[in-house]
């Protein structure tokens, strides 16, 4: 079989049908209709034994010497048994998994992920502690070759200052790494194989500031109604302090989450700190003292938010507001029992619920309903969240508003 001669390369001349013409040992030139010249190597793979086919460029981009060389190195690796076709797409996966596996890139993909899931001001945290502290120690780093040493290197440095958050940041990592071990950017998840409590001292769990003692309780709640400043933070205050919502949800409450007709708040599972989809909107009865205080904030607030920032169209209040007002009222003494901030509100009526539980007599379950507490096991909490407790709900709220109006 006679070889192609450079010197011809640029005299053929399409014609009215594709042709080739054949080099020898696999390698060929496909001439097309449109004068187009292109190099095709053929050959029986070594590895399924199928007859396959590869182009090593266009002519003249790609001289005769050179699409001959590429031939050869072709033949080389099917010697050894490799399959050219298949090698070549192992190393672009492996260039585009090392570009996605840069550090950042990986947490950058890991948290839209992590968006959809967390809660708005948990992502938030959680991107900023990234943004601080661990993005700069491994910028443009492959999270394959970040070690052990490195790891325990970037968690004393937080412990230092931030025992809690250190003991978050080793969570993070640890979720992050199995992501990108998932993903393939990585072999294995190293944060497994690191001892947090050799390399961590377990901080103590401290507590939300409550406020349990009648007497100081009785001035936290006329000091509340008779606050004399903003009145979307009065009536906010006034409502945690019927109904304990988690500050964030507090704060955002909007109209439509609330039904007079039935006297029925709904905030959509979504909103919730706990946002598994199979559990139900968070419902709660309002009673008679919620409803007054919604009925004279209506007074003020007539676009989507119910506790609007004065002086804005319809932007809810900040979740610092209330507790800005709670310090400015001289509720700030932890030491003397007199601190407390939206969330302890929570922690106090949890307290004084439990304590006079002989009065409204309400199960353990409907009372963490009120809080939305819901079981750890998934299998329990399938079970659990089942149940309509909005009856004994009634009764434990009417006794809780009840209580507060006596003091």
């Amino acid at each position: 079989m006679s070889k192609i001669q450079a010197v011809t390369l640029n005299k053929l001349k399409p014609k009215d049908k594709d042709y080739t013409l054949n080099d020898g040992n696999g390698l060929s030139l496909l001439i097309k209709t449109n004068g187009t010249k292109l190099w095709e190597f053929r050959y029986t793979s070594p590895t399924t034994l199928k007859r396959r086919k590869s182009s090593l460029g266009k002519y003249p981009d790609v001289p005769l010497t050179d699409a001959r060389d590429k031939a050869k190195n072709f033949r080389e690796l099917i010697a050894k048994g490799i399959d050219p076709i298949d090698l070549n797409k192992d190393t672009k996966q492996k260039i585009k998994l090392d570009q996605q596996g840069i550090f950042e890139n990986v947490v950058d993909e890991w948290f839209e992920k992590q968006e959809k899931e967390l809660a708005q001001n948990t992502y938030k945290r959680k991107v900023g502690q990234f943004e601080n502290d661990v993005k700069p120690f491994f910028k443009g780093r492959l999270i394959s070759s970040i070690t052990h040493p490195e790891i325990v290197k970037l968690l004393e440095m937080k412990a230092t200052k931030a025992p809690e958050s250190a003991s978050r940041l080793f969570t993070y990592l640890n979720n992050l790494w199995q992501y990108a071990t998932m993903k393939g950017y990585c072999d294995f998840n190293i944060i497994a194989n690191i001892h947090k409590k050799t390399i961590l001292t377990t901080p103590k769990v401290k507590n939300y500031p409550k406020i349990t003692d009648p007497e100081i309780l009785k001035e936290l709640v006329n000091s509340i109604y008779t606050y004399k400043g903003d009145y979307s933070t009065k009536n906010a205050l006034k409502f945690v302090l019927h109904l304990p919502l988690r500050a964030l949800n507090l704060v955002n409450l909007k109209w439509d989450y609330i039904d007079f007709d039935n006297r029925i708040l709904t905030i959509p599972r979504n909103l919730m700190k706990l946002k598994d989809i199979n559990l139900s909107d968070f419902k709660m009865p309002l009673t008679p003292q919620v409803i007054e205080i919604l009925q004279e904030q209506k007074l003020f607030s007539d676009g989507e938010y119910i506790f609007k920032t004065s002086g804005y169209a319809d932007v809810p209040i900040n979740a610092e507001t209330p507790n800005r007002a709670l310090e400015r009222m001289g509720f700030n003494d932890e030491a003397m029992g007199r601190k407390i901030r939206l969330h302890g509100f929570r922690g106090t009526f949890r307290s004084l619920v439990n304590t006079h539980q002989s009065e409204h007599n309400t199960s353990f379950e409907a009372k963490e309903r009120a809080l939305d507490h819901q079981p750890k096991n998934k299998v329990e909490r399938a079970y659990t969240h089942k149940a309509d407790y909005i009856k004994e709900l009634e009764i434990l709220m009417q006794w809780w508003s009840d209580y507060l109006d006596s003091l």
